[in-house]
């Protein structure tokens, strides 16, 4: 027999018996929550809408500051427009205005 050939042939049968080995679903189905629920759709969408309102943007125990503009937008992409048209602001990776 070949010098090659036998090492390869011992892979793959090694291969095909740990592939024998696995017993599982295909589709890992044991591993799906079954339960039943009490709530309508409608009551969850509403419970969702309302954590989402009332529900912080920061994480839980960071120092993040909050700020609330009171910038008019219209003022701030006039102000951003003259700011690139005067060579004020940065240009590509480098990071320094032109």
């Amino acid at each position: 027999m070949n010098t090659t050939a036998h090492p390869l042939f011992i892979a793959a049968v090694a291969a095909f018996a740990a592939f024998g080995a696995h017993a599982d679903e295909a589709d890992a189905s044991q591993f799906a929550s079954k339960y039943e629920t009490t709530r309508t759709r409608a009551e969850v969408v509403v419970e969702a809408a309302t954590v989402a309102k009332t529900s912080s943007q920061e994480p839980a125990g960071s120092r993040v500051m909050t700020y609330q503009s009171t910038a008019d937008r219209a003022a701030v992409r006039a102000q951003a427009a003259e700011a690139a048209r005067m060579g004020q602001t940065s240009a590509g990776e480098i990071g320094h205005a032109m």
